[in-house]
C-alpha cells in the first residue's frame, strides 16, 4: 500500500498548490472588483458571438435547402395518423376506424386484469381504481386526450431506443458518436426539445407526440446498451453450440436475456413519456397538462388538486405496472385452454359486461361533466381556512426571504466578475482532477459568457444555488433518519419512488397555494423536487455499507457518532454524490419549468424563445443549462473518485 500512495504525493500537492494559486486569484479579483477593467467584469460586446444566429441559418439551411421540412412533415403525417386511431379508440374523435369511444368502464376492467397480471390484487385494484376516480371526477376525455399520445409515442420511443441501442452495441463508432448526444440530451431542459418540433411540426397533439419520442428515447438506448453488454458470455457460447444463426442469437437469446435491463429502459420511457406529454400543453398539447396550466394560471386551487390527483395517481399506476412488467419472469402453464388462459378469459367476459352495461345507461359509457363529482368546493375551503391561518407566517417568511436571503444572494451571484467566476471555475477542476478538469470546466463555462446570457445563468446559479443548499439540509438528515432501520428505510424509499414518479408541474401546486407567484414559491418548488434523490441515495449509501465492516468498527470501541462520521458516511460518499449529482440535474430541470410562476432567468427567455419559435435562441438557452449540469456532474464525480483513490483528501 505505501509503495502505491508514494509516488501520487509529489503529483498531488502541486496539483493542490496550482489549484489555490488559481483560486486565490480568483479571489484577487473578487475583492478588487471595483479597479478592474470594464472587460473583466463582463465580456466585451466585441466578444458576445451570435450563435443562435449560427443555429438559426443552420436550421433554415436544412428546412430551405436540404427539404429537411418535407421529411418532418411526412412523419408527422404518420405520426398523426396513428393519434387519430388512438383518439378514436379512447376518447371518439371522428377518425379512422371509426369504433370509439370504448366505454370507461371497459377501460378500467382492462387496466384493473392487467394489473392483477403483472402484480396480483392489490395492483389491480389501483390501476382500476384510477381509471374510475378519472370517469366519476369528469375528468376522462383530458385524461384519454393524454393517454392517446403516450399510448403512440411510448411504443415508437421503445422501438428506436432499441435500434439504436442494438446499433451502439454492435459497432464501436455508433456508441462513440451517441454517447456525448445522450449526455447533453438528458441534460437539456424539456423546452430546449419543444421549439425546433414547433418550428418543423408547428403545433398540436403531432408536435406534443414527436417531442415526447425525442425526449424519451435516450434512456431506453442506455438501458438497451447496458442489458446486451450485460448478457453472460457462456449464454452466447450455448446459443451457438445449439445451431443459432445470428438473427437468431440477437431475437432468442442476447434480447430475451436482456429483458429485465430492456424492460426497465421501456418503464423510464414511459415515465419520461408522461412527464413531458404534461409538459408539451406550452405547445398546444390537449389533456390533462394543458387543463392544469389554465387552472393555476387562473389560480384555481381546488381543481387544479383534482387534475394534479389524476396526473399523480396516473404516473403512479403506470410507474408500478411497468416496473412490475420488468421483474415479472415468463411463467408457462399446463392443462386446458381456459386453465392457461383464465385471466383472458375472466378479462373478455369483463369487456363483454362493460360494453353491455354502457349500452344500458350511458353513464356507463361517458361520465358527462354535470353527473361529476367534484372535492374543488372542500378542497378550496380547507385551503382557504389553512391558508388564513398559517398567513402571517409564510407572509412573514416570504417578506424575510426575499427582502434578507433571496436578493442579497442574488445580487451577490450578479456582482462577482466573469473573469473571476471563470478563474474559480477553473480552480475547482484543477483541484479536483487536474488540468483536465480545469480545461473541462472552461469548456463548459466560457460558451456561457460568449453566448450573452451570462446574468441570466448566474440567476440560475443563485437559484439552484439556494434549492439544492436547502435540499441537502433537508434531504440528508431525512436519509439519516431513514437509514436508522430497515423497516423505516423501506418506508422511506417508498415515498422517495413515488414522489419520482410526479410529473414535474405537479410541485407547483402546493408552493403557489401557500407563498403565491413569486421567488419563494420557485425556490420551494425546486427545493422540494431536489430534496427526493437527496434522500433516496442517503439511505442506500449508508444501507450499502459493508456490515462486517460496521462490526469491527462497533468492536474497536467506535461510538455511534464515530461509527457514521468515519466508517458510514466515508464508504457512502460515492452514493451521496450521485444523490447530490441527481439533485442539481433536478434542480435545474425545474428551475426552468418552475419559470411559469415568475422568475429571471434562464427559464424566463427559454418560454419566450418557446413563444416566438426562435431555435436558436432556445437550443443556446438550453446548452447553457446543459453545460451547468455536465459541470456540475464533472467536478461531483471527479471529487468522489479523487476522495476514494488512496491519499485522496
Amino acid at each position: 500500500m505505501m509503495t502505491a500512495t508514494l509516488p501520487q504525493a509529489p503529483f498531488r500537492l502541486e496539483q493542490k498548490r496550482i489549484a489555490q494559486a488559481i483560486l486565490l486569484a480568483a479571489l484577487v479579483l473578487v475583492l478588487f472588483r471595483n479597479a478592474l477593467p470594464a472587460g473583466l467584469l463582463r465580456l466585451p460586446e466585441g466578444l458576445i458571438l451570435p450563435f443562435a444566429d449560427w443555429i438559426n441559418a443552420a436550421f433554415a439551411f436544412a428546412r430551405d435547402d436540404l427539404g429537411l421540412m418535407a421529411l418532418t412533415r411526412a412523419v408527422s403525417d404518420a405520426v398523426e395518423f396513428c393519434l387519430d386511431v388512438t383518439a378514436n379508440m379512447l376518447y371518439g374523435k371522428s377518425r379512422w376506424p371509426n369504433v370509439g369511444p370504448i366505454p370507461w368502464v371497459v377501460i378500467a376492467a382492462t387496466a384493473g386484469m392487467a394489473g392483477h397480471a403483472l402484480g396480483g390484487w392489490r395492483l389491480a385494484t389501483l390501476a382500476a381504481g384510477t381509471f374510475v376516480w378519472i370517469a366519476v371526477m369528469g375528468q376522462w376525455k383530458w385524461a384519454m386526450e393524454t393517454l392517446s399520445v403516450i399510448v403512440v409515442a411510448a411504443p415508437l420511443s421503445v422501438l428506436l431506443g432499441l435500434a439504436l441501442g442494438t446499433l451502439a452495441w454492435r459497432y464501436r463508432l455508433a456508441e462513440r458518436i451517441l454517447n456525448p448526444i445522450l449526455n447533453i440530451a438528458q441534460s437539456l431542459p424539456h423546452f430546449a426539445y419543444m421549439i425546433p418540433v414547433v418550428v418543423f411540426i408547428g403545433v398540436g397533439p403531432k408536435a406534443g407526440a414527436i417531442v415526447t419520442v425525442i425526449f424519451s428515447v435516450p434512456p431506453m438506448i442506455r438501458m438497451t446498451l447496458l442489458g446486451l453488454r450485460s448478457v453472460p458470455p457462456e449464454i452466447i457460447e450455448s446459443g451457438k453450440m445449439s445451431g443459432a444463426t445470428r438473427l437468431q442469437l440477437m431475437t432468442r437469446v442476447r434480447l430475451p436475456s436482456a429483458r429485465t435491463e430492456i424492460l426497465i429502459g421501456v418503464n423510464q420511457v414511459i415515465m419520461q413519456s408522461l412527464a413531458m406529454v404534461v409538459l408539451a400543453s406550452f405547445i398546444g398539447m390537449p389533456g390533462l397538462g394543458q387543463k392544469l396550466l389554465q387552472l393555476l394560471q387562473a389560480l384555481k386551487i381546488g381543481l387544479s388538486v383534482e387534475i394534479g390527483v389524476t396526473i399523480v395517481l396516473l404516473a403512479i399506476v403506470l410507474d408500478r405496472m411497468s416496473k412490475a412488467w420488468a421483474v415479472k419472469q415468463p411463467a408457462h402453464a399446463e392443462g386446458p385452454w381456459l386453465h392457461r388462459h383464465r385471466l383472458l378469459a375472466i378479462w373478455l367476459g369483463l369487456v363483454a359486461l362493460g360494453f353491455a352495461l354502457a349500452a344500458l345507461h350511458p353513464y356507463f359509457a361517458e361520465v358527462e361533466r354535470k353527473q361529476a363529482l367534484s372535492l374543488a368546493g372542500p378542497v378550496d375551503a380547507v385551503v382557504g381556512r389553512v391558508i388564513d391561518l398559517i398567513d402571517p407566517v409564510t407572509d412573514w417568511l416570504r417578506w424575510f426571504l426575499i427582502t434578507w436571503v433571496l436578493i442579497p444572494l442574488r445580487d451577490a451571484f450578479l456582482w462577482l466578475p466573469t473573469s473571476a467566476v471563470l478563474l474559480a471555475l477553473a480552480g475547482l477542476g484543477w483541484r479536483t482532477g487536474g488540468l483536465r478538469s480545469a480545461l473541462v470546466c472552461l469548456a463548459f463555462a466560457l460558451p456561457i459568457a460568449l453566448s450573452g446570457w451570462w446574468d441570466r445563468a448566474m440567476i440560475t446559479a443563485y437559484t439552484v444555488f439556494v434549492a439544492v443548499a436547502l435540499a441537502l439540509m433537508i434531504g440528508v438528515p431525512l436519509g439519516l433518519v431513514g437509514a436508522a432501520n430497515e423497516t423505516r428505510a423501506r418506508r422511506f424509499l417508498l415515498v422517495c419512488d413515488t414522489a419520482q414518479t410526479f410529473p414535474s408541474f405537479i410541485y407547483l401546486i402546493p408552493v403557489i397555494m401557500l407563498f403565491g407567484v413569486n421567488d419563494v414559491a420557485v425556490i420551494a418548488a425546486v427545493m422540494v423536487f431536489a430534496t427526493v434523490p437527496i434522500v433516496r441515495y442517503t439511505i442506500e449509501g449508508l444501507r450499502g455499507v459493508p456490515p462486517e465492516i460496521v462490526e469491527s468498527a462497533q468492536m474497536s470501541g467506535a461510538s455511534r457518532g464515530q461509527l457514521l462520521w468515519h466508517v458510514k458516511l466515508p464508504l457512502a460518499l460515492p452514493t451521496l454524490v450521485v444523490g447530490a449529482n441527481q439533485s442539481i440535474m433536478f434542480a435545474l430541470f425545474m428551475v426552468i419549468i418552475a419559470a411559469f410562476i415568475g422568475t429571471q432567468d434562464l427559464g424566463q427567455e427559454m418560454q419566450r424563445a418557446l413563444s416566438s419559435a426562435d431555435v436558436g435562441k432556445g437550443f443556446v438557452l438550453g446548452l447553457a443549462v446543459a453545460f451547468m449540469g455536465l459541470m456540475a456532474d464533472h467536478l461531483l464525480l471527479r471529487w468522489a473518485q479523487s476522495r476514494a483513490s488512496p491519499g485522496g483528501k
